[in-house]
């Protein structure tokens, strides 16, 4: 199978694209090599069989400043900070005319903008369009230094229409190392067939705090499943060097004050020692033994230092203690926090002095790269950052872009094998598959479960039963359609078992979030919502309540919460139609623990589903009627209420720690960790 993929990847990707001649009638593109430079000779950093060290210091050894300090910033995409989908003029007098080190999210399909682009939506003129942008990076810079695409990769690559795979959290209930590693090839492959060089994925992060916003993205809460699940995304990802794995976000950063996050000052309370038992173990691994090529410094402090202004962080233990030979791209705005939050430098130029001396490679924000470029210029020729110090950074970028190949294959050869390969049908059944494995099913009392398939009726309520809007997300694949949980049991039962179907009330109310610390009376719309979910109950021989979170709304990144609780009327909703009198069955599509002590007290059988990618009703349908056995165990630990955490796994090593760990669970949790 490797040795297939390998074939296909090889196909796909090509060194150059026939003659493409330059001004003067250089013809740049030779049999096995490409003349980056446009000199005529076959330099070092040209010849495919050379060391890549060697390559690396003679293309080095040829970069001016300008060229230099290039390789240090990332340009944000189309419709991010990149205006143009393709080169214009324009760009012979824009700083990236001696190169970039990056390109982030271009032409990936996110975003009201990005989604209109034809070279997003269409996967040919994409391919044809990305050349086209890399292209003008060989050809109209002096050097030829190819740029390094890169795009976000937690739920399948971050494209419109790639394979849409289960969140995190839903991965990590799989407990499925050969599982992980295939969805982390598939990710790789399609990325570098879609023409991405450089994933940013997975998240190591380990989850501290379920109120946490970004508890959607985490494995789970033990560091050493996250490890394990971590090395085999890496490695897939990594497969035949097709992309570069950026693992992210080093370090400490999931474990902040009050679960606070963005342009709060994070400040995270936790013990030296349970950084180097929680919080590294992951990264290490990541690196140590799945040779990750990239790390994503985060942008919260530690004990009051700045991660990305760090020296210990970013070369003592990162390069020194882990050995980490790639680059570190920064997280958007860390460098800016660094005077603009943190207070630590008095201003931006200050800022890249101490990231860039830290070991920082790439400054990200969405912000023009030359707000970070044209200041370290300063620095170089004030001596204020050694010459030696750049060259340095410089190194781990070139040498991540000679090992993907970039020297050698910087085109993608076969828009058509792309366009077969994306979001393919074998790919397809991988995410089932993964949909599937990653279903916990949290209580099946009395043998609700597996429902018959002889009803007459069935009833379909709530505010995700028929919305699939959590499949689409800027980690991932924003413009797949999923199947939804109605759709996935219509499917199954046919025409013979009449589906009666009621949203009942919307994920979260109209005065969302201000109603989680003052809430307010149902209003008479939101009582009729939920009427007409109760009489389709009542209509029915059996309900299934599909409850949960939409993301970014209630869960995701800046969406930490106060409390656990079912969001917006959802408890309203469940409490009402459970009255009803028929079996019900609650099904929860949610990125975080939710505290559910009703429902775990009153509702006979509840499956958690997570987000499982877009093929999430058809695997939430089969387990429903005992088509697969769910098998899936928690990673995470589920409160009762907020005001229980910290409860996290791992506990206390020591027997009596265990023997208290056990009965504080028992007593305090809805459901144990896994």
């Amino acid at each position: 199978m490797r040795i297939a993929y390998a074939l296909i990847l090889s196909a796909l990707l090509f060194v150059g694209s026939g003659a493409q001649v330059k001004p003067g009638g250089k013809d740049i593109y030779h049999e096995g090599w490409t003349d980056f430079n446009k000199n005529g000779r076959r330099d070092v950093y040209e010849d495919s069989k050379a060391e890549t060290a060697a390559r690396v210091e003679d293309l080095l050894s040829q970069m001016t400043l300008e060229e230099k300090t290039c390789q240090t910033a990332t340009l944000y995409g189309f419709a991010r900070v990149l205006k143009d989908e393709l080169p214009t003029p324009e760009w012979k007098n824009r700083i990236w005319k001696d190169g970039i080190a990056n390109i982030d999210e271009h032409l990936n399909g996110w975003g009201a903008e990005g989604s209109k682009s034809a070279y997003a939506t269409d996967v040919r003129k994409h391919v044809w369009a990305m050349n086209e942008v890399q292209r003008w990076f060989v050809e109209e810079t002096r050097l030829g230094i190819p740029v390094d695409f890169t795009d976000e990769g937690i739920r399948g690559v971050a494209f419109y229409t790639a394979t849409s795979f289960p969140a995190q959290p839903g991965v990590g209930s799989t407990w499925d190392k050969e599982l992980v590693r295939e969805i982390g090839r598939i990710t790789g492959r399609e990325g570098r067939a879609l023409g991405y060089t450089n994933v940013y994925s997975p998240i190591l992060d380990v989850g501290r705090d379920q109120r946490w916003g970004r508890m959607e993205e985490v494995y789970g809460e033990d560091p050493f499943l996250v490890a394990r699940l971590g090395v085999e995304q890496v490695k897939g990802l990594q497969e035949n060097f097709q992309v570069a794995s950026t693992v992210k976000h080093f370090a400490v950063y999931s474990n902040n004050k009050g679960a606070r996050e963005g342009q709060a000052r994070t400040d995270p309370q936790t013990s030296p020692r349970e950084v180097e038992n929680v919080f590294l173990p992951p990264f290490k691994a990541a690196i140590k033994e799945g040779g990750a090529l990239g790390v994503m410094s985060s942008y919260n402090d530690y004990d009051s230092i700045p991660v990305t202004g760090s020296h210990y962080w970013l070369t003592e233990r990162l390069r020194g203690d882990f050995g980490f030979r790639g680059y570190v791209v920064s997280d958007s705005a860390a460098v800016e926090y660094l005077y603009n939050k943190h207070g630590v430098a008095a201003d931006m130029k200050e800022a890249v002095r101490q990231s860039i001396e830290a070991g920082l490679n790439v400054k990200t924000n969405f912000t023009q790269p030359e707000d970070f470029i044209l200041p370290l210029r300063e620095l170089v020729k004030e001596g204020k950052v050694a010459l030696k110090t750049l060259d340095d950074r410089v190194r781990d970028v070139l040498r991540v872009k000679f090992t993907v190949g970039l020297f050698d294959r910087p085109y993608v050869k076969d828009a058509e094998a792309t366009a077969a390969l994306v979001n393919s049908a074998e790919h397809q059944r991988v995410a089932l598959r993964a949909a599937r494995e990653s279903l916990v099913l949290l209580k099946n009392e009395r043998n609700v479960l597996p429902l018959s398939r002889s009803l007459n009726s069935i009833a379909v309520v709530g505010p995700l039963a028929d919305d699939d809007s959590n499949t689409k997300n800027r980690y991932g694949p924003s413009g797949v359609r999923g199947v939804t949980v109605l759709e996935g049991i219509k499917t199954k039962l046919g025409e013979r078992v009449k589906v009666n179907y009621a949203k009942g009330c919307e994920v979260v109310d109209a005065r969302w979030p201000e109603s989680e610390v003052l809430p307010e009376p149902l209003t008479q719309d939101e009582q009729h919502e939920i009427d007409k979910a109760v009489e389709a109950a009542r209509a029915s021989d059996a309900v299934v309540v599909v409850l949960g979170d939409i993301s970014p709304r209630t869960v995701g990144e800046n969406a930490t919460r106060t409390s656990l609780d079912l969001p917006g009327r959802q408890l309203d909703l469940v409490r009402a139609v459970h009255a009803a009198g028929k079996p019900v069955v609650v099904v929860l599509v949610n990125g975080r623990p939710l505290s559910i002590n009703w429902v775990d007290r009153n509702v006979p059988a509840v499956v958690e589903a997570w987000f499982p990618g877009a093929h999430g009703g058809t695997a939430v349908a089969d387990a429903l009627f005992g088509d697969y056995n769910p098998g899936g165990k928690l990673t995470v630990t589920f409160p009762k209420s907020a005001g229980q955490i910290p409860s996290t796994s791992p506990r206390s090593r020591t027997r009596s720690g265990r023997a208290s760990a056990r009965a504080s669970t028992a007593r305090s949790t809805t459901s144990a960790t896994g």
